[in-house]
């Protein structure tokens, strides 16, 4: 099964989280941790301990999704720090999911006319 994520906005919590806690709990989480709505229709993303395991939950209008992916070899490259993500567009969701630490990557440079 595909989502189109293309509009919608995606928030991961840096560090490490629990992954054994319930969805009422990472809802909980999201709402007073992370000062997000769990209703707004974003997606948000968990990394446990060992950087092995994700684990996505977003709203759909009619319940929560929650969906898991474990590695069988190798971690995620997981931010530790706020500062270093806090939301990130589809695109670096898909970078994430294949294993490419976009946070360590340059921003795409822009230009308005060439000298």
């Amino acid at each position: 099964m595909k989502f189109d994520l293309t509009n919608t906005r995606i928030f991961l919590r840096p560090g490490i989280t629990d992954l054994r806690i319930s969805t009422d709990e990472l809802l909980n989480l999201i709402k007073n941790i992370m000062g997000q709505d769990p209703l707004s229709g974003a997606v948000f993303l968990f990394c446990n301990k060992r950087r092995n395991i994700l684990k996505a939950i977003w709203w759909d209008k009619t319940g929560f999704w929650t969906a898991q992916k474990k590695l069988e070899k190798h971690r995620w490259p997981w931010p530790e720090t706020k500062a270093a993500v806090n939301e990130i567009n589809s695109k670096q969701m898909a970078m994430l999911l294949t294993g490419i630490d976009f946070t360590q990557m340059h921003e795409e440079l822009y230009f308005e006319k060439f000298a």
